[in-house]
């Protein structure tokens, strides 16, 4: 009887934990830019630790004026895939001018 209830036991403890969802790990609120003539455009709790091409940048426009409202760093970079010399960290909060272009971003 004790053995079926200990295997009984540790039966629902498995499911119970396999049954509650793992949160996302995500970086909260919004990631800004504008492309083209100054079309703004952006992310919503964009995913942390993946690389990120912006949607709408292209090898010839890339995205630029970026606006980090997430509770993350974000490390934006010139080059898709989040490749190349070419990157700016941003902090929480921070905003940055026209003049700097970017085509990704990761998360921290």
């Amino acid at each position: 009887m004790r053995l079926r209830n200990a295997a009984l036991s540790v039966a629902s403890a498995v499911a119970l934990v396999l049954a509650v969802p793992m949160s996302a790990n995500a970086a909260t609120g919004d990631f800004l830019y504008k492309v083209g003539p100054g079309v703004p455009t952006g992310l919503a709790d964009p995913e942390s630790g993946k690389c990120v091409d912006l949607p709408f940048t292209t090898e010839k426009d890339p995205g630029f004026a970026p606006e980090n409202f997430t509770t993350s760093t974000a490390t934006v970079f010139l080059d898709f895939g989040c490749n190349g010399d070419t990157f700016y960290v941003m902090n929480p909060g921070k905003r940055l001018g026209d003049r700097l272009k970017l085509r990704s971003v990761v998360f921290s």
